[in-house]
């Protein structure tokens, strides 16, 4: 119980609670569209996923700053490539909360004269920005891993007993592609932030390329997406130990 009350304490936490419900919902609606019996439970689930939005919007007018500050830790990394892949994600999400803070404005009636849709348009760019600077970390993060792996003797011998004892793999498959697939494998089951970071950012993805018509998916998929990167954060954010750092 306490572990509950510490998690919607926070902040965060009650974001992922809610941002958890609202593709819930949104997933629930897809797979109910064609039931004309249930047109009323669709309606509420429509409903609680706009509420749930709007409520989102209200625990993220902080997070600019939270990204900014982010940004100057990340300019001092060391490594270069996480230095630039982390502040560009960094600077795109505190860009992307400004326009979604922009939006609330307008939403409330605190803001009237802007182009709502253009703000919404450039919301989502800032926002598909910063998961490709993610993912682009990611994949670096996985090849170090895999490339510390393979200089492992005690791996080396783990793989070729892999491939010696699976000789109707090599015949189906390629070889070296089996052998790059199981190094794949081997690396993300023994470092699950990377592995759980890496699906998050991957179902992240899906949203902002349906809104900009970049890959068009429909809203089924944009639920399921929404909601499995949703539970990761939850995930993660009640294990820090699942959590990526930097």
């Amino acid at each position: 119980m306490d572990a509950v009350v510490n998690f919607t304490s926070q902040s965060q936490g009650r974001d992922r609670i809610f941002r958890a419900t609202q593709y819930a919902c949104a997933l629930s609606r897809y797979l109910l569209r064609n039931h004309t019996e249930r047109k009323d439970l669709v309606a509420k689930l429509k409903s609680l996923e706009t509420n749930m939005s709007a409520g989102r919007k209200l625990f993220r007018l902080g997070n600019t700053i939270n990204s900014i500050e982010a940004a100057k830790r990340t300019m001092r990394l060391s490594d270069r490539v996480l230095c630039l892949c982390l502040t560009a994600a960094n600077v795109s999400r505190a860009l992307y909360f400004i326009c979604d803070n922009v939006l609330w404005a307008r939403s409330v009636g605190l803001i009237r004269d802007i182009d709502k849709e253009r703000w919404s348009v450039n919301s989502s760019r800032f926002y598909f920005l910063s998961l490709v600077m993610s993912l682009t970390r990611d994949v670096y993060m996985v090849l170090q891993l895999m490339a510390e792996r393979a200089r492992d003797k005690h791996f080396r011998q783990k793989m070729e007993l892999h491939l010696n004892e699976s000789p109707e793999v090599a015949e189906a498959v390629i070889p070296q592609l089996d052998a790059l697939l199981f190094l794949l494998w081997e690396s993300l089951k023994s470092h699950p932030a990377v592995a759980l970071d890496t699906l998050k950012n991957i179902c992240d993805l899906f949203i902002p390329l349906d809104r900009l018509g970049i890959y068009q998916s429909n809203a089924g998929v944009v639920g399921f997406c929404g909601l499995i990167s949703s539970v990761i954060g939850i995930v993660t954010l009640t294990q820090p130990m699942l959590k990526l750092k930097p």
